[in-house]
């Protein structure tokens, strides 16, 4: 195998920490977890004190002012011991960073902090029930009163932390008329008013993920929770593209290793399984098939890590994320496919861990934009794109 470059010794002890702490806070309780539909809040809290949550801040707001490399780890941990209802980092990666980024100087002194301690859990609320991959056809408004507040209405699905969210970036309408030019994002806070958050959806995968509905019924948002102040208002369309490709990167990591995860569990199933009397291992089909599996990941892990670096560079363009989110998560399906095939009548056992990468994989292919979306932005970028 191709060795990794990526990571410091410094990332790598971070690692092991990181580590310890799924072995000792997650791995004992997810089954539990898949069951009640939701993590337990404490682990969040756990995971602050810790220093594993918004490790890319700057310090003086909570963070450990280190590199996108650190939560990469924590996304590749997660992914390899199928973890999958831990929203780490959406909170960390997706909404932390918008606030950082755009916000203004006392949104993140009021903020960040708290998402670093685990004191706040974030989610950012862009579906709708009729607007998914299409961000432009959202419908909920947020329109600008006498008294310089919004008048938040409308509502939203699919949400990650929906369940457990204390502050929520909402995408809504502040000029309606003007379509993607006239989107902005607000600052919502549990427990204002006409803010609800609607039943827990249950999912083909992703079981302890507290994925909800949003309803937002006249909520007034005060001036000041605008993202960015006025400044940002009616570019909220732009910040979320330049955002999208970090956030479609994350999906692509998380592919990868829960991919080579799925390898690793098969590889000792197989050698442990009988069939007619030898080793499912020992059948030139089993281990063919494991051999085409694992170089098409070893490819998918070195182009993954390629990427990377550009993150940290800042060079990272929007259709290399793109591919990456594609092919990564297309792959990720034929895997698990590929593997649970191997497993046999057990890999329909949802107490298999294989079975529950299956279930938890398909979505991949969905959220961060469908991968047919994806091949869209491609075809764009190499001037084929519809005008």
């Amino acid at each position: 195998m191709i060795e990794r470059t990526l990571f410091s010794a410094d990332h790598e002890a971070f690692r092991d920490s990181f580590r310890r702490f799924i072995d000792k806070e997650i791995a004992p309780f997810h089954e539990e977890w898949e069951e009640q539909g939701y993590v337990d809040r404490a682990v969040w809290n756990k995971a602050g004190v810790n220093g594993f949550l918004c490790m890319t801040m700057p310090d003086e707001y909570g963070g450990a002012d280190g590199d996108k490399l650190y939560s990469v780890i924590l996304m590749e941990e997660l992914a390899r011991g199928g973890f999958t209802g831990i929203g780490f980092g959406l909170h960390s990666e997706i909404v932390a960073p918008y606030i950082l980024n755009y916000g203004t100087a006392e949104q993140k002194q009021r903020y960040l902090p708290r998402l670093a301690s685990g004191e706040l859990v974030g989610a950012i609320a862009m579906s709708e029930p009729a607007a998914g991959s299409d961000l432009q056809g959202i419908r909920s408004t947020a329109i600008r009163q006498s008294d310089g507040s919004y008048l938040l209405n409308g509502s939203k699905t699919f949400i990650t932390n929906g369940w457990h969210a204390d502050l929520v970036i909402v995408v809504a309408k502040t000029q309606p008329e003007a379509g993607a030019k006239g989107t902005s994002l607000l600052l919502v806070e549990r427990g204002m008013k006409g803010f609800e958050k609607g039943k827990r959806l249950k999912k083909l995968g992703l079981k302890a993920q507290d994925t909800s509905e949003l309803f937002f019924d006249n909520v007034h948002v005060p001036v000041d929770m605008l993202l960015g102040g006025a400044a940002l208002e009616n570019r909220g369309f732009i910040c979320l593209m330049e955002q999208l490709p970090w956030e479609r990167m994350q999906i692509a990591v998380t592919a990868v290793a829960a991919s080579q995860a799925a390898i690793d569990w098969t590889t000792q199933y197989v050698k442990e399984r009988k069939v007619f009397g030898q080793p499912v291992a020992a059948y030139q089909n089993t281990r063919y098939t494991l051999a085409e599996l694992q170089t098409e990941v070893q490819i998918a892990r070195v182009f993954v890590d390629k990427c990377l670096e550009l993150v940290c560079m800042h060079k990272l363009d929007t259709a290399t994320a793109s591919m990456a989110k594609y092919w990564t998560t297309d792959l990720q399906c034929k895997v698990m496919d590929e593997c649970l095939q191997l497993h046999g009548g057990y890999g329909y056992m949802w107490e298999y861990p294989i079975t529950r990468a299956y279930a938890d994989a398909r979505v991949q292919r969905i959220y961060g934009g469908t991968n047919e979306i994806m091949k869209e932005v491609i075809t764009r970028s190499m001037g084929l794109g519809a005008k």
